[in-house]
């Protein structure tokens, strides 16, 4: 981080975005750490889990259209403080009226995703105080909220065993609460804020074909973050025996390096650009994800093996998001909601798929096999537009690397 950096933009800004972000994702995943003892309590079958644990991340999804919008209309403080109170809510009703059946838990999924649609109001919060050449670095800060998964991964387990895992709902609002204030007194909307337009403005950014491949990159990078996230303990579980503690720190150590590289990732693609990033980051998750499909023979060698698929995609992550502002600067707000959408419903169907491969075929590593094949789409995807990125939009960016 440089000396440039720390002269610009918003501190106290960028901590809040990082703090909200970090406690949203927190809870956005809850559900994956404590999906071996809902389980078990309910009764649920493995298609049954996949799916719980996928529709927090299918909501979040949808919801970061409307929080894109709302943020270019109402601004991004505003927007987040509104999702905070409704996740808070949601997840105190849930600890004192319990939940106690598979469709409760898809209710309470349904609410969690308003934690996940954080994403298109953190981002764009902290983005605006920055200047193109610094985009990356602030991104990274603020995106490596989805370090929250972590705590997810860690605690939740350990106070489901304590407590039982519907008091954990309960728990999880203590610290929601306290960020909820410490967001308030810090976060600051940008003076660069753009003046409300029409609706249909909004949107016309899918009219144009650079929208769509920005959506189909994230799709892969955080759609394979979160869908792991929220799948591992299960994994873990299911295919080697561990306790659902044990299997939360195995997650816990994938989801770290996962979080930690994000802002590695955006400050390596301002130091050499997003593309060639991006082209190293698909080749090595798309190979591991192939490799974890062959079945590993121990948990140590699976474990391995999704801390580097981890790693690539958090460096994913940051890179996508260092090139969305240079290309779609005037709509950041309704881009970060549509790039993220496109990564929550890749998640979605990570998630649900290893549950529905687990099902129909007795192990979920077909659905390994799909993602990896769409991990390699996105790299030919990158390579045919690369060069026409770099001598149209690109070239105008001067000292700016894609």
């Amino acid at each position: 981080m440089n000396k440039g950096f720390l002269q610009a933009g918003h501190r106290p800004t960028l901590i809040a975005a990082f703090l909200y972000f970090d406690l949203a994702f927190m809870v956005w995943v809850l559900l994956g750490p404590l999906a071996p003892d809902i389980s078990a309590d309910l009764g649920l079958s493995p298609a049954q889990k996949g799916f719980m644990v996928a529709v927090p991340t299918l909501a979040g999804a949808l919801l970061r259209i409307s929080n894109g919008l709302m943020v270019d209309r109402i601004g991004p403080k505003l927007t987040g403080a509104i999702g905070q109170v409704i996740v808070i809510i949601g997840l105190f009703s849930g600890w004192f009226f319990g939940v106690d059946s598979y469709w409760g838990t898809i209710a309470l999924g349904i609410v969690l995703g308003f934690a996940g649609a954080s994403f298109a109001v953190a981002l764009p919060l902290a983005s605006r105080w920055y200047p193109p050449e610094h985009q990356g670095t602030a991104l990274g800060i603020a995106g490596m909220g989805n370090s929250g998964t972590v705590l997810a991964a860690l605690f939740a387990p350990t106070l489901s065993a304590m407590f039982g895992w519907n008091a954990v709902l309960g728990l999880a609002c203590i610290p929601l609460a306290i960020t909820f204030v410490v967001y308030m007194l810090l976060a600051k909307d940008s003076p660069d804020q753009p003046a409300p337009k029409p609706l249909a403005a909004y949107l016309r950014p899918l009219k144009d074909v650079d929208a769509w491949w920005f959506m189909l990159f994230y799709s892969v990078t955080f759609g394979g973050f979160v869908g792991l996230a929220a799948s591992l303990s299960i994994y873990f579980v299911d295919q080697y025996g561990l306790s659902a503690i044990t299997a939360g720190y195995c997650t816990a150590a994938c989801v770290f390096v996962g979080s930690l590289v994000r802002p590695m990732g955006g400050a390596l693609a301002d130091r050499i650009g997003g593309i060639k990033t991006l082209t190293a980051v698909y080749t090595v998750a798309a190979l591991t994800l192939f490799a974890v499909s062959t079945g590993p023979a121990s948990v140590a060698i699976a474990l391995g093996m999704f801390i580097v698929a981890m790693m690539s995609l958090g460096l994913g992550n940051g890179a996508v998001f260092q090139l969305v502002p240079q290309r779609f600067r005037k709509e950041i707000g309704v881009m970060t909601g549509l790039v993220g959408c496109a990564g929550g419903v890749g998640g979605f169907f990570l998630a649900s798929s290893l549950g529905l491969a687990t099902q129909w075929f007795g192990s979920p590593q077909f659905g390994f096999i799909i993602f990896a094949a769409i991990a390699l789409i996105a790299l030919g995807g990158l390579m045919s537009v690369k060069l026409r990125w770099r001598t149209t939009w690109g070239a105008a960016l001067q000292g700016v690397q894609i």
